[in-house]
Parts: C-alpha cells; sequence; structure tokens
C-alpha cells in the first residue's frame, strides 16, 4: 500500500485491538514499537477476544501521554542512591516519580503495599537501567528528530503546540528536560526489546501448518464494532409520547445517514450513559455478545453506513456498522482515500494552518474547486501530483488520528481538518471494500500472533538473562 511520501509516513500502528494490529504486521511488515500508542501483546489464535495485557514491562500510552508528564517529571528535593547498575545510579526520587506515575494510571484500582510496591518498582527500574545499557552496547539509539517527533504527536493529540505543551508544564513546575529524557529512554527500551526478544523467538513452517489448522478446525465467530444512540421511552409513555420520541429518534438517525458525525451526535443525543461520551462506540465484540435485534440490523448493510431505526424495550436505536471482522472467511475493510497535509512551521504556526485550511475546505465543499485541484496546489505530501490520492489502505496503516477521521466518514464525505504529528490534514474518503486474505497473509497472520503468545516468557528469559551479566548494587537507605 502507499504510505506517506517524504519519510513522513503516516504508518505506525493504531489498532484498537489484536485482530487488526496484526493484520498490519502482515500487510506491512514489522512495525517499529516505538511510536505504537496501542501496542500491547495479545493472546494467540484467530479468536476475536478482548486483548490481554501480556507484559506489564511493555511502554502503554498512558506513559508516553502529556497526562503523565507530571509525575514522570516533577523536581524532587532530598534524595539518596538506592541502587547502581554498572556506573548508572537509581535514586529515592526515581522511585518516587515512578511510583506516582503507577498511582495515577491505576485509577483507583488496588495497588499492592506501599512497601512491596517501591519494591516492585525499584526491580523495575533496574531491569530498564539494564536494558538501556544493552541497547547502548548494541549500538542503538534514539535521535533528537525521533523525540522531537513522538513530543510533537503527543501535543497534537492532546490538542497543544509543543509550545503550549511546555507553557503548560512550566506553569504546573514539570521539568521538560528530564521529560524529554525520560521519553527518550522509553523508546529505546521499546526499540531495544522488540529486537532483542523478537530475535529469540523461532517459529517453524510446521508450528504454522497446525495454528491453522485447528483455527480452521475450530470455525471463528464473526466480530462487530457498532455505535449507537439510544433515545430511551420512559415507561408507561402515551400513544402521543412515543410518536414524539420515534419522530426524534428518526430525525437523528436521518441526519446520521446523511453524514452528521456520529460521535457528536452520540454525545448530544444518546440515553446510553456507558457509550454517548465515546461517541456510542461498543467496541469490537463477537455476534453472540452483542444484542440480536442489533446483529440482524447491520446483516445486510456496509462498513460506515446507519441501519434503519430500530425498537426495543428500551426505546429506540440508531446504530452505525463502524468494523466487520469474520477471520473464518479471512476478510478485512480496506479504504480509499485522499488527502491534503498543510504543514507548520516558525513562519506558519497550527492557527494559522489551520485558518488556511478552512478556507480549502469551504472553498472545495462550496464548489469553487476540486478536492484533487486543491491538493496538486497545495499539499505539501508527496501525494499531491495524484490530487492526494493514498490509494487502498489496511487496517492500522493510518496514526490514530487521521484514522479515526476516515472511520466516521461516509464515501463522498469530507472531514473538518484533523491534525496528526505531520501537520494539518483534510481528508476524503473515495470508497470501501470488503477484501479477502491471500494464503500468505494468514500464515504471516498466524506468524504474529505466535510471536506474541511467546513474548512473554522470551522477554522474561531475556531480562533474567541480561540482568545476571550485570553488576547491580543495592543499597540501603541512610
Amino acid at each position: 500500500m502507499q504510505p506517506m511520501t517524504d519519510s513522513t509516513c503516516l504508518s505506525y500502528p493504531a489498532q484498537p485491538h489484536r485482530w487488526r494490529r496484526l493484520l498490519s504486521k502482515a500487510m506491512n511488515g514489522t512495525v517499529a514499537l516505538a511510536l505504537c500508542v496501542s501496542s500491547v501483546p495479545s493472546q494467540a489464535q484467530f479468536k476475536l477476544g478482548d486483548p490481554a495485557h501480556v507484559t506489564p514491562r511493555m511502554q502503554t500510552d498512558q506513559e508516553l501521554d502529556s497526562k503523565a508528564i507530571d509525575s514522570a517529571s516533577r523536581k524532587t528535593t532530598a534524595d539518596y542512591i538506592v541502587a547502581v547498575v554498572n556506573q548508572d545510579v537509581i535514586t529515592h526520587s526515581d522511585i518516587d516519580r515512578r511510583v506516582a506515575r503507577i498511582e495515577q494510571a491505576s485509577q483507583g484500582q488496588a495497588l499492592p503495599p506501599m512497601v512491596e510496591l517501591r519494591k516492585q518498582v525499584l526491580d523495575l527500574l533496574i531491569d530498564e537501567k539494564v536494558q538501556i545499557n544493552e541497547a547502548k552496547v548494541l549500538g542503538m539509539d534514539v535521535s533528537d528528530a525521533e523525540v522531537d517527533g513522538t513530543i510533537e504527536s503527543i501535543a497534537a493529540q492532546n490538542h497543544m503546540t509543543v509550545s503550549q505543551m511546555r507553557a503548560r508544564m512550566a506553569a504546573d513546575g514539570m521539568d521538560f528536560t528530564r521529560y524529554r529524557n525520560s521519553l527518550r529512554e522509553q523508546l529505546l527500551l521499546q526499540r531495544v526489546r522488540e529486537r532483542e526478544v523478537s530475535a529469540r523467538i523461532k517459529i517453524s513452517d510446521e508450528e504454522l501448518d497446525q495454528m491453522l489448522a485447528k483455527d480452521a478446525q475450530n470455525g471463528i465467530e464473526p466480530t462487530l464494532n457498532l455505535a449507537q444512540i439510544l433515545i430511551r421511552v420512559p415507561e408507561g409513555a402515551s400513544p402521543d409520547e412515543l410518536a414524539k420520541l420515534q419522530a426524534h429518534a428518526q430525525d437523528i438517525r436521518d441526519q446520521a445517514a446523511r453524514g452528521v458525525n456520529f460521535t457528536q451526535l452520540a454525545r448530544q443525543y444518546s440515553d446510553d450513559s456507558a457509550t454517548a461520551q465515546s461517541g456510542g462506540v461498543f467496541g469490537s465484540r463477537p455476534v453472540s455478545k452483542l444484542p440480536e435485534l442489533f446483529v440482524n440490523a447491520v446483516a445486510n448493510i456496509k462498513v460506515g453506513e446507519v441501519a434503519p431505526l430500530l425498537k426495543s424495550d428500551a426505546g429506540f436505536h440508531i446504530i452505525k456498522l463502524i468494523e466487520r471482522e469474520n477471520a473464518s472467511q479471512a476478510t478485512y475493510t480496506q479504504q480509499r482515500v485522499r488527502h491534503i497535509l498543510l504543514r507548520t512551521s516558525p513562519q506558519q504556526d497550527a492557527k494559522a494552518v489551520m485558518a488556511k485550511m478552512l478556507d480549502i475546505r469551504r472553498q472545495i465543499v462550496g464548489g469553487q474547486a476540486s478536492f484533487p485541484q486543491m491538493a496538486r496546489q497545495y499539499s505539501e505530501d508527496g501525494s499531491a501530483v495524484r490530487g492526494g490520492d493514498l490509494g487502498w489502505s489496511n487496517p492500522g496503516q493510518f496514526v490514530p488520528e487521521f484514522e479515526k477521521a476516515v472511520s466516521e466518514l461516509q464515501p463522498g464525505q469530507i472531514s473538518e481538518p484533523v491534525v496528526t504529528r505531520f501537520g494539518v490534514h483534510l481528508i476524503q474518503l473515495l470508497e470501501r471494500r470488503e477484501v479477502a486474505l491471500t494464503p500468505e497473509q494468514k500464515r504471516e497472520i498466524a506468524r504474529n500472533m505466535l510471536r506474541e503468545q511467546r513474548f512473554e516468557s522470551t522477554y522474561t528469559d531475556w531480562a533474567k538473562d541480561l540482568r545476571a551479566q550485570t553488576w547491580v548494587e543495592v543499597r540501603d537507605a541512610p
């Protein structure tokens, strides 16, 4: 598939669950984990259940997100060394900061007693120092440009410029340099773990044959990702009330079918408190875990379409089919999009770029210019010569913000300006299609599943071996 050109490829993983992430690897080759915001190993087999977070040492988006900046970068006072790893030291304040991050990420979930938690954190920090030393011995590094790009991505995902993020950190008493160094270390850790652990995992053709045969025997349950808007009908509603609520629901359904943003409609109108703020999205679920009413309603519609209005005992339901996956038939959804990219620069900040893009969109929607014409004239991406056409894309090929915007479009629709780490995009979805996996792609998916299944145990063995070769001294508190 055509990636972004000029070394600004949008294709790092954006998969919310295992099937799409493994499919992306099968299509595009092994992907670097350094920029993966959802990259955690998951269960093997073609079964599409909830992903299991296998190795807690793999960094997640919470640890790279600006919301975790404060506990990772605050300055501390009274300090002392608690461990030495070769020539590197781990201090009492290092443990304090990591404990604070864990407490923040736990969101109220039960944690071990503080004494035990601090011991576990110290053990984790020692492992990290050992592995960073190994990465340096191997000549691995993370460039300033990569760190800057990741910071730009984090800022964009939090609707800020880098300057705004730095100002916010300074106002909160946070150390940006410490945060930047911490981020570089996390990216380096991901890189060395992926390289060294993956190299230890060997998978034979016989194992692949056995896995594929087992999945073919078991049969795989289709999975749907739906979004809904619920208009609740009060118990004992009169016929007049029922008619008014039905008319209201039908009007919302018609708006959604015409392409009005479903997420915004759900947040504005849905009475389902569990999903309204997430845009009504259920997330991928096997059909057996969904109401039969919903499954039947989307059976004959295409991905991205809205089903006819449904009535249940709870009220009226507006259902949109976001994604359909059927691993037994091994099909997936491809999307063909085109875009216009405007980059920010010292001469043109994000506000000015956004204003320019809004004017471009206004001209296209108003019929004063065509999308390809404006792409050729203004886009700062290599696809400009093709009128912005990126060709057919596979699941997980684009960065999260870009892919999310595409998923909310109907064919022919044009998005509002979308901010990513590369700049500001205007996106048009041209068409969608269901595509069958080739035998080679099925084998590559199976290979990636087996790798993920074995990653935890292989990682544990590698980490133990590495630590056994390293001089570590743990010191008592003064």
